[in-house]
């Protein structure tokens, strides 16, 4: 079945899909790292995680302050019981499953190497697949659905790869990644730091949240410790700078998302981001003199400069 081409856009009523690659060619957009996937960054290999603790966080934390308000009302009525024995069931069991995620090891992160432009796809059992960069499928797909509370939009980033072995079995030809980025904006956003890490370099990414060296002046402070300061120091800077709404979004940050939780437990599981130490790939991770890395296609330059063009006129293919 052949793949729609990168760029094109499918609209229906209530959903949207919008095909990024391969070939990879630039999204529009500004890369942003809403979820916090990159996990390590150099200038040879980016390694990018999906063990997402700050939305698990931030969905429990929210949930449970909706099920208090309720339940706190009605707390000598027998309303109160009802709404303890749903706050078990909907909070109570995503609860366990997150406590058990952060319990078990962190899944291994798949690294993509600019200079070389390929990326390794950590499997079960110490397998890995090294793929060519531009095999490299991506799709934003976003839904909309109508309740009498109203529409919800929910749009998911998909990453797909193939098996560079023709010989493989069927259920172990192709791995792909969901991220639950909200909408197709997003999505792309998420996409393009990938995409621009690769084909621009790692200039091209805003700030990381340095999980692989910020992590050790925190446990040196002790890691609730340290979180707390910042995250009180980051309010004063706001403050200082006038820049009032800001510090009031940190603030009620704290209250109606636990923020200084998601923070304490991310640097705990992911200070530092497991590594890849599969013999082949550490060598394979090493840096390469220029004259040795890796060009694009000509099918992709043609394809980046025809996008860049379309993008300039304000153009989308549908």
């Amino acid at each position: 079945m052949s793949r729609p081409e990168a760029g094109v856009r499918k609209k229906s009523v209530f959903s949207q899909q919008d095909y990024l690659a391969p070939l990879p060619i630039p999204t529009g957009k500004t890369p942003v790292d809403m979820l916090n996937i990159i996990w390590r960054k150099n200038d040879v290999f980016l390694d990018v995680g999906n063990f997402n603790v700050g939305g698990a966080v931030m969905v429990i934390w929210f949930m449970s302050l909706i099920f208090l308000v309720l339940g706190y009302p009605s707390r000598h009525d027998d309303l109160f019981y009802i709404v303890v024995i749903g706050a078990m069931v909907i909070i109570g069991i995503p609860t366990l499953v997150f406590i058990y995620n952060l319990i078990r090891p962190t899944p291994l992160p798949i690294r993509f190497n600019r200079q070389r432009r390929e990326v390794c796809v950590p499997r079960e059992d110490g397998e890995y697949w090294v793929v060519p960069w531009e095999s490299v499928t991506a799709a934003a797909s976003q839904h909309t659905a109508v309740s009498r509370a109203g529409p919800s939009t929910m749009g998911l980033l998909f990453i797909s790869f193939d098996n560079p072995d023709p010989e493989a079995d069927e259920d172990n030809k192709h791995f792909y990644w969901g991220f639950n980025c909200g909408g197709n904006e997003a999505a792309m956003a998420l996409w393009e730091c990938m995409r621009s890490y690769m084909e621009i370099g790692p200039h091209a990414l805003p700030p990381g949240n340095d999980f692989e060296t910020g992590g050790d002046s925190l446990k040196q402070r002790g890691i609730i410790w340290g979180i707390c300061c910042e995250y009180a120091y980051s309010i004063w800077l706001h403050v200082k700078a006038e820049e009032i709404g800001k510090a009031l979004w940190l603030v009620l940050g704290i209250f109606i998302f636990g923020g200084p939780l998601v923070f304490i437990l991310q640097s705990w599981k992911l200070s530092p981001p497991p590594d890849l130490t599969y013999p082949e790939i550490i060598e394979w991770s090493k840096p390469l003199p220029p004259e040795q890395w890796a060009k694009r296609s000509p099918e992709l330059e043609s394809a980046i400069a025809q996008r860049e063009a379309e993008l300039a006129a304000g153009g989308v293919k549908s």
